[in-house]
């Protein structure tokens, strides 16, 4: 029965997604839709986002599919002119699942910015930014295999986790507007 609901769920979650009336926009402008404050909106999306990243409250958060370890996707978002995402809040956190399942159709494990790599339990983004929005899955971070860094979309609600650094997988660079 959850298997059902939750199935249901997505696809309506798509539909809606793809549903939505798009207006035509000015030339060399793109229109996204952004979900912000549980509502869904058509927002013009701001040119001082590169092409293929998402705009969100002042930030370009992009989807990296590549696998790679968690340092080497923090060099790949320097490369880019950002870091790792951090997250800040729980729409800040939907907007880029949502970005995710848009791209991928799923919810992958994906690295973020997160690290407890130089003290344990002391969790920092790698943006400088602080650690203050916790959305861990129940019992983590467990630092179990010598887990210091964080990724998304992991268990039955799709929360933060801890794994190690070593393990390769799809990222989110974010960058300011």
């Amino acid at each position: 029965m959850k298997v059902l609901i939750v199935s249901l769920l997505v696809c309506a979650m798509m539909a809606l997604t793809t549903a939505a009336a798009v207006p035509e926009a000015e030339p060399g402008q793109k229109i996204e839709p952004l979900v912000q404050e549980g509502k869904s909106h058509i927002v013009k999306r701001s040119s001082s986002c590169p092409s293929g990243w998402t705009g969100y409250n002042g930030r370009c958060f992009l989807y990296v599919p590549t696998a790679m370890t968690w340092a080497d996707a923090e060099k790949n978002c320097l490369y880019h002119g950002g870091n790792l995402a951090s997250v800040h809040s729980f729409e800040e956190h939907h907007v880029i699942q949502s970005m995710i399942l848009r791209i991928t159709h799923m919810y992958p494990l994906t690295w973020l910015g997160g690290s407890d790599a130089q003290q344990e339990g002391s969790w920092f983004w790698s943006d400088g930014t602080p650690f203050r929005f916790n959305f861990w899955s129940p019992g983590q971070p467990d630092n179990r295999g010598n887990a210091h860094c964080l990724l998304m979309n992991f268990g039955d609600q799709n929360k933060f986790d801890d794994q190690p650094c070593s393990f390769r997988m799809p990222s989110v660079c974010a960058k300011r507007q």
